[in-house]
């Protein structure tokens, strides 16, 4: 019998989406695939995360979005998108036409309860993708501001009425912020989703000190990049003990080591973010990279690595 080539060996299942690879660019970061054509091989990808889709267009925070530091970077795009309408009329056509083999979760938001499963529902009769994310980090309006995950209530509600309106595999993606992110995901397994997105951006703030005010226009924003990798890895180990529930790790990963980490931490695939976008030919040498690693080790399944992570005793 031959040994398993690299294709076989990082072949992965994600709640009964077969994948490929386990690798995902991550929502925000690859716009709706269209936007990097002629710049990276989207086939050669497990899957790709859509930019964020509500109900209406969003014109976003106003400019300066983003801002960088030494470890990472600052953003406040503020959701800004073309509308669910957009999105299936035209995005959604262009994927099913040119992305075969990576699979496609679309990114919901909403700034209302049942804005979720409306977007889901206006989705539903469209081909190109394999489910859906959702992005409870953004603010209730009725309820504060206060953001969808950090609320039992306002997520398991908005879980079930998004699972009501489809079939698809449900993604929930929570914010490291919460304080008990384990039990945040239950909430939202319990209430239909398939698994989870980890984790989403964390708070921050950024100065300009020259002008004294914050480096980006919205004033605080999202932090992305290699410091936020011990914070998802540390997310990801702690749902995956309290759940087993499927996972897309994602937050810092820049190397085959740092995906690795997720995995071992629990999760099933990775999503990469901030370090494709800065160097777009990062996603086929890190899955080379990976390939052999495993192969060194004689790893024959990416997949045996899920939650193999030894706790000292």
């Amino acid at each position: 019998m031959n040994a398993p080539g690299p294709t076989s060996r990082l072949a992965v299942e994600l709640a009964g989406i077969p994948l490929q690879n386990p690798l995902f660019l991550a929502s925000g970061t690859a716009g709706y695939g269209r936007e990097l054509e002629g710049v990276m091989d989207l086939e050669r990808l497990g899957g790709l995360v859509t930019k964020a889709v509500s109900m209406e267009p969003r014109a976003g925070a106003p400019a300066p979005r983003v801002a960088e530091f030494p470890s990472g970077m600052l953003n406040a795009i503020g959701l800004a998108n073309p509308g669910v309408d957009a999105v299936r009329n035209e995005h959604l056509p262009w994927l099913a036409t040119h992305v075969k083999r990576a699979k496609i979760l679309v990114n919901v938001v909403g700034s209302r309860v049942e804005q979720f499963a409306e977007v889901v529902a206006r989705l539903e009769g469209s081909a190109g993708f394999a489910g859906y994310e959702l992005n409870v980090s953004c603010p209730n309006v009725r309820a504060g501001g206060m953001e969808f995950g950090a609320d039992p209530e306002a997520l398991r509600e908005v879980v079930s009425r998004a699972r009501a309106a489809t079939r698809r595999p449900m993604f929930v993606k929570l914010s490291p912020a919460l304080p008990d992110i384990a039990r945040a995901a239950q909430v939202a397994l319990d209430a239909g989703a398939t698994g989870l997105t980890l984790v989403n951006t964390m708070p921050g703030l950024l100065v300009d000190v020259e002008a004294r005010k914050p480096a980006l226009g919205f004033g605080t924003g999202g932090m992305s990049g290699g410091a936020l990798l011990p914070i998802g890895v540390l997310a990801t180990w702690k749902v995956y003990r309290a759940t087993k529930a499927p996972i897309i790790g994602v937050g810092g990963i820049a190397s085959a080591t740092d995906a690795l980490q997720y995995l071992m931490a629990g999760a099933t695939a990775f999503a990469v973010g901030t370090a494709a976008m800065r160097d777009p030919r990062l996603p086929p040498r890190l899955l080379r990279d990976l390939a052999s690693w495993c192969e060194v080790r004689g790893v024959t399944s990416v997949g045996s690595l899920t939650g193999s992570v030894e706790w000292p005793t």
